[in-house]
């Protein structure tokens, strides 16, 4: 279902408190303090919701017929995006702009527990959600598996220091979707880069980009269930 402010108290902790996109940590002044993530989460989903719509999927599960619960669903998993320019961060990557037709993927995560079928559903709603709001493409900053080595702030390229800034507790490796994901999801790489490609998903090819999605996230299925554990679907925070 799409993602509602009324909502956000479900969303898991992390994604609730992660602002790896939404706060230029050039605006602290202090360093990487932010005294109420959480909040300021909540704040960028209001200003989304209330200028652009809604900016997310959520996969949730009710509880089964005859359980106790408290009366809230419980999450499954997340899928958040936005325009780019409302996403501070995709200004700091060498890889960007993010063109002027595009939406920007920023961040998904599902429970332990659950496998690319979640992934494949989230996908899927964001792809039939912005082709019915009449959006041309959806792109993403990927993070490939060599950028472990910017781990080491040593390693780190000046150039390079403002995308894989560190702001609280969220850092490039947790709160970015990987690179083979979103190849193996039906995106393509329209700006190379060794650690954080951009990539994009055309949504404008009338009603062949259907087939072509579920023909994608097919395959990404199938690669999931041969291998144990569940790779970047299962494993992405943000």
């Amino acid at each position: 279902m799409p993602l509602r402010l009324e909502a956000f108290e479900q969303l898991p902790k992390h994604a609730r408190r992660c602002v790896f996109w939404e706060v230029d940590p050039a605006t602290l002044g202090t360093g990487d303090y932010l005294p109420d993530p959480e909040f300021e989460k909540e704040a960028w989903l209001s200003m989304v919701m209330l200028e652009w719509g809604s900016c997310g999927q959520i996969a949730a599960a009710t509880p089964a017929e005859g359980l106790e619960s408290d009366g809230e669903d419980s999450c499954l998993g997340y899928i958040l995006y936005a325009p780019p320019r409302a996403v501070p961060r995709a200004q700091r990557f060498p890889t960007g702009p993010v063109s002027a037709d595009a939406v920007l993927l920023t961040s998904m995560g599902i429970e332990p527990g659950q496998g690319a079928g979640l992934t494949h559903s989230l996908v899927t709603h964001v792809v039939t959600e912005l082709v019915r709001r009449g959006v041309r493409a959806l792109e993403a900053f990927g993070r490939t598996a060599e950028a472990a080595e910017l781990l080491d702030p040593a390693a780190v390229d000046p150039e390079l220091r403002p995308a894989v800034e560190v702001l609280g507790d969220c850092s490039f490796d947790q709160c970015m979707i990987e690179a083979d994901f979103l190849l193996d999801a039906g995106f393509t790489v329209v700006a190379p880069h060794r650690y954080f490609p951009r990539l994009r998903l055309e949504l404008d090819k009338g009603l062949g980009w259907k087939a072509e999605v579920e023909a994608a996230l097919e395959r990404l299925l199938e690669s999931a269930q041969l291998q144990q554990p569940v790779g970047a679907g299962a494993e992405i925070r943000g």
